[in-house]
Protein backbone atom coordinates (compact mmCIF):
# COMPACT_ATOMS: atom_id res chain seq x y z
CA UNK A 1 0.00 0.00 0.00
CA UNK A 2 2.78 2.14 1.19
CA UNK A 3 4.35 2.01 -2.39
CA UNK A 4 1.13 2.21 -4.21
CA UNK A 5 0.93 5.82 -2.82
CA UNK A 6 4.33 6.55 -3.71
CA UNK A 7 3.68 5.76 -6.73
CA UNK A 8 0.45 7.88 -6.89
CA UNK A 9 2.82 10.89 -5.39
CA UNK A 10 5.43 10.36 -7.91
CA UNK A 11 3.03 10.81 -11.00
CA UNK A 12 0.90 13.68 -9.40
CA UNK A 13 4.33 15.54 -9.18
CA UNK A 14 4.38 14.57 -12.80
CA UNK A 15 1.23 15.79 -14.04
CA UNK A 16 1.57 19.04 -11.68
CA UNK A 17 4.64 20.22 -13.18
CA UNK A 18 3.11 19.13 -16.71
CA UNK A 19 0.22 21.90 -15.83
CA UNK A 20 2.11 24.82 -14.83
CA UNK A 21 4.97 24.29 -17.61
CA UNK A 22 3.50 22.60 -20.59
CA UNK A 23 4.39 19.88 -22.60
CA UNK A 24 7.61 19.68 -21.61
CA UNK A 25 7.24 18.86 -18.16
CA UNK A 26 6.06 15.31 -19.04
CA UNK A 27 9.84 14.92 -19.68
CA UNK A 28 10.32 14.75 -15.53
CA UNK A 29 8.71 11.52 -15.61
CA UNK A 30 11.74 9.27 -15.89
CA UNK A 31 14.02 10.75 -13.37
CA UNK A 32 11.09 10.37 -10.93
CA UNK A 33 10.87 6.86 -11.89
CA UNK A 34 14.65 6.47 -11.19
CA UNK A 35 15.33 8.06 -8.32
CA UNK A 36 11.63 7.96 -6.40
CA UNK A 37 11.59 4.06 -7.50
CA UNK A 38 15.12 2.84 -8.05
CA UNK A 39 13.99 1.89 -11.67
CA UNK A 40 16.68 1.67 -14.75
CA UNK A 41 16.08 3.35 -18.08
CA UNK A 42 14.64 0.53 -19.50
CA UNK A 43 11.89 -0.10 -16.97
CA UNK A 44 11.17 3.58 -17.06
CA UNK A 45 10.41 4.83 -20.85
CA UNK A 46 7.61 2.24 -21.29
CA UNK A 47 5.79 3.90 -17.88
CA UNK A 48 6.84 7.61 -18.81
CA UNK A 49 5.45 7.15 -22.35
CA UNK A 50 1.78 5.73 -20.73
CA UNK A 51 1.64 8.63 -18.75
CA UNK A 52 2.89 11.15 -21.65
CA UNK A 53 0.58 9.57 -24.21
CA UNK A 54 -2.67 10.23 -21.41
CA UNK A 55 -2.33 13.16 -20.59
CA UNK A 56 -1.17 14.88 -24.11
CA UNK A 57 -3.84 13.34 -25.69
CA UNK A 58 -6.34 15.37 -23.07
CA UNK A 59 -4.44 18.69 -24.19
CA UNK A 60 -4.93 17.36 -27.94
CA UNK A 61 -8.77 17.25 -27.45
CA UNK A 62 -9.04 20.63 -26.01
CA UNK A 63 -6.69 22.12 -28.38
CA UNK A 64 -8.95 20.32 -31.35
CA UNK A 65 -12.14 21.78 -29.25
CA UNK A 66 -10.57 25.46 -29.71
CA UNK A 67 -9.93 24.53 -33.16
CA UNK A 68 -6.57 25.25 -33.22
CA UNK A 69 -4.82 21.65 -34.62
CA UNK A 70 -3.32 21.79 -38.12
CA UNK A 71 -4.58 18.37 -39.19
CA UNK A 72 -2.33 17.82 -42.68
CA UNK A 73 0.47 18.70 -40.44
CA UNK A 74 0.37 17.03 -37.65
CA UNK A 75 -0.67 13.82 -39.26
CA UNK A 76 2.23 14.02 -41.49
CA UNK A 77 4.63 14.97 -38.21
CA UNK A 78 3.00 11.92 -36.68
CA UNK A 79 2.97 9.54 -39.03
CA UNK A 80 6.78 9.80 -39.81
CA UNK A 81 7.11 9.98 -35.66
CA UNK A 82 5.20 6.95 -35.14
CA UNK A 83 7.54 5.02 -37.90
CA UNK A 84 10.36 5.96 -35.79
CA UNK A 85 9.10 5.43 -32.07
CA UNK A 86 9.29 1.48 -32.74
CA UNK A 87 12.92 2.01 -33.16
CA UNK A 88 13.44 4.54 -30.62
CA UNK A 89 11.82 2.00 -28.31
CA UNK A 90 13.42 -1.29 -29.04
CA UNK A 91 16.81 0.21 -29.28
CA UNK A 92 16.02 1.70 -25.87
CA UNK A 93 15.57 -2.09 -24.38
CA UNK A 94 19.51 -2.91 -25.84
CA UNK A 95 21.41 -0.41 -24.96
CA UNK A 96 23.37 -0.65 -21.42
CA UNK A 97 21.41 2.06 -18.65
CA UNK A 98 24.80 4.33 -18.11
CA UNK A 99 24.91 5.33 -21.75
CA UNK A 100 21.03 5.99 -22.06
CA UNK A 101 21.00 8.01 -18.91
CA UNK A 102 23.63 10.26 -19.78
CA UNK A 103 21.54 10.54 -23.40
CA UNK A 104 18.39 11.70 -21.24
CA UNK A 105 20.29 14.02 -19.23
CA UNK A 106 21.95 15.62 -22.50
CA UNK A 107 18.33 15.95 -23.97
CA UNK A 108 17.37 17.49 -20.51
CA UNK A 109 19.18 19.82 -20.10
CA UNK A 110 19.10 21.14 -23.84
CA UNK A 111 15.36 21.26 -23.33
CA UNK A 112 15.92 23.54 -20.37
CA UNK A 113 18.59 25.61 -21.84
CA UNK A 114 15.71 26.16 -24.81
CA UNK A 115 13.44 27.52 -21.76
CA UNK A 116 15.96 29.59 -20.38
CA UNK A 117 16.37 31.25 -23.89
CA UNK A 118 13.15 31.11 -25.39
CA UNK A 119 11.22 34.15 -26.52
CA UNK A 120 8.03 35.36 -25.71
CA UNK A 121 5.37 33.87 -27.82
CA UNK A 122 4.30 37.71 -28.29
CA UNK A 123 7.55 38.75 -30.20
CA UNK A 124 6.60 35.60 -32.73
CA UNK A 125 3.25 36.57 -33.55
CA UNK A 126 4.47 39.92 -34.26
CA UNK A 127 6.94 38.47 -36.60
CA UNK A 128 4.10 36.05 -37.69
CA UNK A 129 1.76 39.15 -39.44
CA UNK A 130 4.76 41.03 -40.85
CA UNK A 131 6.04 38.45 -42.43
CA UNK A 132 2.85 37.10 -43.67
CA UNK A 133 3.04 40.17 -45.74
CA UNK A 134 6.80 39.94 -46.78
CA UNK A 135 7.45 36.40 -46.77
CA UNK A 136 11.01 34.86 -46.50
CA UNK A 137 12.77 32.22 -48.27
CA UNK A 138 13.91 30.53 -45.41
CA UNK A 139 10.45 29.53 -44.25
CA UNK A 140 9.76 26.19 -45.68
CA UNK A 141 6.28 25.91 -44.83
CA UNK A 142 3.73 30.03 -46.06
CA UNK A 143 0.50 30.53 -45.21
CA UNK A 144 -2.36 31.45 -47.82
CA UNK A 145 -2.68 34.50 -47.86
CA UNK A 146 -6.86 33.81 -47.59
CA UNK A 147 -7.37 31.09 -45.90
CA UNK A 148 -4.39 30.73 -43.41
CA UNK A 149 -3.42 27.34 -44.17
CA UNK A 150 -0.34 25.83 -44.69
CA UNK A 151 0.74 26.28 -48.41
CA UNK A 152 2.68 22.27 -48.80
CA UNK A 153 5.65 22.27 -51.06
CA UNK A 154 8.13 19.69 -51.15
CA UNK A 155 10.67 21.18 -48.51
CA UNK A 156 7.77 21.85 -46.14
CA UNK A 157 6.62 18.73 -46.50
CA UNK A 158 10.66 17.54 -45.96
CA UNK A 159 11.41 19.56 -43.20
CA UNK A 160 8.41 18.55 -41.08
CA UNK A 161 8.83 14.80 -41.86
CA UNK A 162 12.12 15.21 -40.43
CA UNK A 163 11.43 16.61 -37.41
CA UNK A 164 8.70 14.16 -36.96
CA UNK A 165 11.37 11.27 -37.22
CA UNK A 166 13.52 12.88 -34.37
CA UNK A 167 10.68 13.69 -32.06
CA UNK A 168 9.37 9.71 -32.86
CA UNK A 169 12.81 8.53 -32.35
CA UNK A 170 13.96 9.97 -29.03
CA UNK A 171 10.26 9.37 -27.30
CA UNK A 172 10.74 5.96 -27.99
CA UNK A 173 14.24 5.80 -27.17
CA UNK A 174 14.23 8.40 -23.77
CA UNK A 175 10.18 7.76 -23.20
CA UNK A 176 10.20 11.89 -23.47
CA UNK A 177 6.81 13.18 -25.41
CA UNK A 178 9.12 14.58 -28.51
CA UNK A 179 7.68 18.41 -27.89
CA UNK A 180 10.53 20.08 -27.12
CA UNK A 181 11.54 18.65 -30.82
CA UNK A 182 8.02 19.45 -32.63
CA UNK A 183 7.43 22.95 -31.25
CA UNK A 184 10.89 24.34 -32.04
CA UNK A 185 10.45 22.89 -36.15
CA UNK A 186 7.16 24.39 -36.09
CA UNK A 187 8.06 27.43 -34.82
CA UNK A 188 10.98 27.85 -37.57
CA UNK A 189 9.88 25.93 -40.75
CA UNK A 190 5.86 27.59 -40.39
CA UNK A 191 4.44 30.99 -39.40
CA UNK A 192 1.57 29.54 -37.29
CA UNK A 193 1.00 31.53 -34.42
CA UNK A 194 2.16 29.42 -31.03
CA UNK A 195 -1.30 28.70 -29.60
CA UNK A 196 -1.79 26.65 -33.45
CA UNK A 197 1.93 25.31 -32.51
CA UNK A 198 1.35 23.98 -29.54
CA UNK A 199 -2.24 22.05 -29.92
CA UNK A 200 -0.55 20.57 -33.27
CA UNK A 201 2.65 19.59 -31.15
CA UNK A 202 0.31 17.72 -28.53
CA UNK A 203 -1.61 15.98 -31.34
CA UNK A 204 1.42 14.47 -32.70
CA UNK A 205 2.92 13.86 -28.69
CA UNK A 206 -0.40 12.04 -27.99
CA UNK A 207 -0.56 9.79 -31.61
CA UNK A 208 3.50 9.08 -30.85
CA UNK A 209 3.53 8.19 -27.45
CA UNK A 210 0.81 5.85 -28.03
CA UNK A 211 2.72 3.86 -30.61
CA UNK A 212 5.22 3.84 -28.22
CA UNK A 213 3.18 2.37 -25.54
CA UNK A 214 1.90 -0.21 -27.89
CA UNK A 215 5.33 -1.50 -28.82
CA UNK A 216 5.93 -1.44 -24.79
CA UNK A 217 2.50 -3.70 -24.21
CA UNK A 218 3.49 -6.40 -27.44
CA UNK A 219 7.19 -6.47 -26.03
CA UNK A 220 5.84 -7.13 -22.67
CA UNK A 221 8.22 -4.59 -20.88
CA UNK A 222 4.82 -2.26 -19.57
CA UNK A 223 5.41 -2.42 -15.73
CA UNK A 224 1.20 -2.20 -15.20
CA UNK A 225 1.69 -2.59 -11.90
CA UNK A 226 3.66 0.98 -11.84
CA UNK A 227 2.28 2.21 -14.82
CA UNK A 228 -1.25 2.11 -14.02
CA UNK A 229 -0.93 4.12 -10.26
CA UNK A 230 1.82 6.59 -12.13
CA UNK A 231 -0.65 7.37 -15.20
CA UNK A 232 -3.70 8.11 -12.88
CA UNK A 233 -1.42 10.22 -10.19
CA UNK A 234 -0.12 12.33 -13.50
CA UNK A 235 -3.77 12.85 -14.71
CA UNK A 236 -4.86 14.19 -11.25
CA UNK A 237 -1.52 16.35 -10.85
CA UNK A 238 -2.20 17.86 -14.73
CA UNK A 239 -5.88 19.17 -13.57
CA UNK A 240 -4.52 20.23 -9.96
CA UNK A 241 -1.51 22.07 -12.31
CA UNK A 242 -3.98 23.43 -15.10
CA UNK A 243 -5.97 25.25 -12.08
CA UNK A 244 -2.74 26.75 -10.83
CA UNK A 245 -0.78 27.80 -13.61
CA UNK A 246 -3.19 30.94 -13.75
CA UNK A 247 -1.71 32.17 -10.52
CA UNK A 248 1.85 32.28 -11.69
CA UNK A 249 4.06 33.93 -14.48
CA UNK A 250 4.21 31.76 -17.27
CA UNK A 251 7.45 33.18 -17.58
CA UNK A 252 8.66 32.59 -14.18
CA UNK A 253 7.38 28.83 -14.41
CA UNK A 254 8.94 28.06 -17.55
CA UNK A 255 12.77 29.46 -15.86
CA UNK A 256 11.57 27.74 -12.68
CA UNK A 257 11.26 24.26 -14.32
CA UNK A 258 14.29 24.80 -16.69
CA UNK A 259 16.63 25.25 -13.59
CA UNK A 260 15.01 22.09 -12.12
CA UNK A 261 15.39 20.07 -15.18
CA UNK A 262 19.62 21.16 -15.11
CA UNK A 263 19.60 20.15 -11.69
CA UNK A 264 17.68 16.59 -12.10
CA UNK A 265 20.00 16.25 -15.35
CA UNK A 266 23.25 16.96 -12.80
CA UNK A 267 21.95 14.41 -10.23
CA UNK A 268 21.34 11.67 -12.81
CA UNK A 269 24.80 12.08 -14.28
CA UNK A 270 26.00 11.85 -10.56
CA UNK A 271 24.40 9.17 -9.56
CA UNK A 272 25.74 7.12 -12.40
CA UNK A 273 29.35 7.20 -10.99
CA UNK A 274 28.96 7.51 -6.83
Amino acid sequence: METFIIICMLGSITGIVLGLTGAGGAILAVPLLIFGLGMNMSEAVPIALLAVCLSATIGALIGLKQGRVRYRAAGLIALTGSLAAPAGFWLSQKLPHEPLTLLFALVLVYVAISMLRKRKSNNHDIQTDVMHLHPYPEIPCMLGSDSGRLIWTWPCARALALSGTLAGFLSGLLGVGGGFVVVPALNKVTLLQMQAILATSLSVIAVVSAVGTVSAVLLGTMNWWVAAPFAVGALAGMMIGFALSTRFSSTKLQQGFAWMAICVALAMVVKLFV
